[in-house]
């Protein structure tokens, strides 16, 4: 989208952030991004330089990220993040 465009050109920062209690599609992929070392992908759009992020069309889960050291992480097509991991997942507002 424009909107994710422009956001990754500017340097935008959070203005606040709490903890995921219940586990939802945003936490799965926000879970993700951050094992591999970014705050969301809108961070991830902002260090990698990249405009898109690669997807599991049947689920709407990030299937692969570069890690910052350029090395990749993959995902499966299903849930990785389990509910005792929930609560580690934070979740940035902008």
């Amino acid at each position: 989208s424009e909107v994710s465009g422009v956001m990754a050109k500017a340097d935008i920062k959070p203005k606040s952030i709490h903890r995921a209690k219940i586990w939802s599609e945003e936490v799965e992929n926000l879970y993700r991004f951050q094992q591999a070392g970014y705050r969301d992908e809108i961070e991830y759009k902002q260090v990698k330089q990249v405009d898109m992020v690669e997807y599991w069309p049947e689920t709407g889960f990030v299937k692969k990220l570069q890690r910052r050291n350029n090395t990749f992480y993959y995902y499966n097509k299903q849930r990785e993040c389990e509910d005792k991991e929930v609560h580690k997942v934070k979740v940035y507002v902008y």
